[in-house]
């Protein structure tokens, strides 16, 4: 049986593979897996593994932001790993949890990945969250509900994700993505 952190590897490269233009963060997330045995755990103060959604609604039109609460900004759905070593898993429990929506699926592998620094706060010191973040699709019902975790959640159009410099660059950069992988011609 594969061990976590090869089986991760192994989705990296096949992620570079299709982002080879990525090669740098890439080889962060490598590194970071291969030296930090504790990297799914939040006791790893330096840094470790999230899994973050982009959901996406049933026809791909759309995808569904919250206004985090504690970030005070928008946010795609997300949270840490817990000693999961299971990033699509995450991802979708995640999701689950922070929008209420059922008939969540995973689709495909890695879609995107992000290096960021979250600030101290309290006794927890600056530290890395390495977000590993995967492809949810809604189903049918769309419905959602708001938790404790966030101000609101908001069903947006990709394209203005997109074209949206309020927002975090990484969010543009998943919708980048996102319209350069459903309409190819869109970029041509």
């Amino acid at each position: 049986m594969q061990k976590p952190a090869s089986k991760l590897i192994d989705a990296f490269r096949r992620y570079r593979d299709q982002w080879q233009g990525e090669v740098a963060v890439i080889a962060q997330f490598e590194s970071f897996t291969r030296t930090h045995a504790d990297a799914f755990e939040r006791r790893n103060r330096i840094g470790h593994f999230t899994g973050s959604a982009w959901l996406v609604s049933s026809d791909g039109e759309r995808v569904l932001l919250m206004h985090h609460r504690k970030l005070d900004r928008w946010l795609q759905p997300g949270g840490h790993a817990d000693g999961d070593t299971d990033l699509p898993r995450v991802a979708l429990r995640e999701a689950h949890e922070e929008t209420g929506i059922d008939g969540l699926r995973v689709e495909g592998g890695i879609f995107d990945l992000d290096r960021h620094a979250i600030p101290a706060r309290g006794d927890e010191p600056q530290h890395w969250h390495y977000d590993v973040r995967y492809v949810v699709r809604a189903g049918a019902d769309e419905s959602f509900v708001v938790n404790a975790e966030s101000h609101a959640l908001a069903w947006r159009a990709v394209g203005e994700v997109a074209a949206d410099e309020a927002l975090d660059a990484s969010l543009r950069r998943m919708a980048c993505k996102w319209l350069h992988r459903s309409r190819p011609d869109r970029f041509a």
